[in-house]
């Protein structure tokens, strides 16, 4: 393979994955399952086109907003009690909202480029968060 990717610094063992995972089922679900009276879900999947597709949404609108788009921030939610979310009503969602910083047109610079701010990311939000994940059947799924 020719210039393969590196490899990210995030990762984390399968072992260490394994007991976030069962520290996540045996704390935060049982209590939310107690209190809905369903099994919660304890994980999420988005599929590979779904992220792309995001991802390139939210890099162009996220120019066209004046925003230099850098991450996805990942939240965890619960669906209201309410019947029009089905039986997702009460349980956990997760949704990702874009990041970046605002850009900032240097009209001092002869360049005609923009210079990204000196700040921290935040939420961009002007562009809409990314949800409904499929959380598989039955929702409960173990590492």
């Amino acid at each position: 393979m020719k210039n393969p990717p590196a490899k990210p610094s995030q990762l984390i063992t399968k072992e260490f994955a394994r007991q976030l995972n069962v520290n996540y089922n045996n704390k935060r679900a049982s209590l939310t399952a107690k209190k809905a009276q369903k099994e919660d879900a304890n994980a999420i999947w988005y599929s590979l086109e779904e992220l792309e597709n995001y991802i390139h949404y939210i890099k162009t609108n996220g120019a066209k907003d004046g925003y230099n788009v850098d991450g996805i921030r990942f939240y965890f939610g619960i669906y209201p009690d309410d019947e029009k979310h089905g039986e997702k009503a009460g349980l956990t969602t997760l949704f990702l909202v874009p990041t970046g910083k605002k850009i900032e047109n240097n009209t001092a610079k002869i360049q005609s480029f923009a210079l990204v701010q000196e700040a921290s990311s935040s939420d961009i939000q002007s562009l809409d968060p990314m949800n409904y994940g499929n959380i598989g059947r039955p929702p409960s799924l173990l590492y």
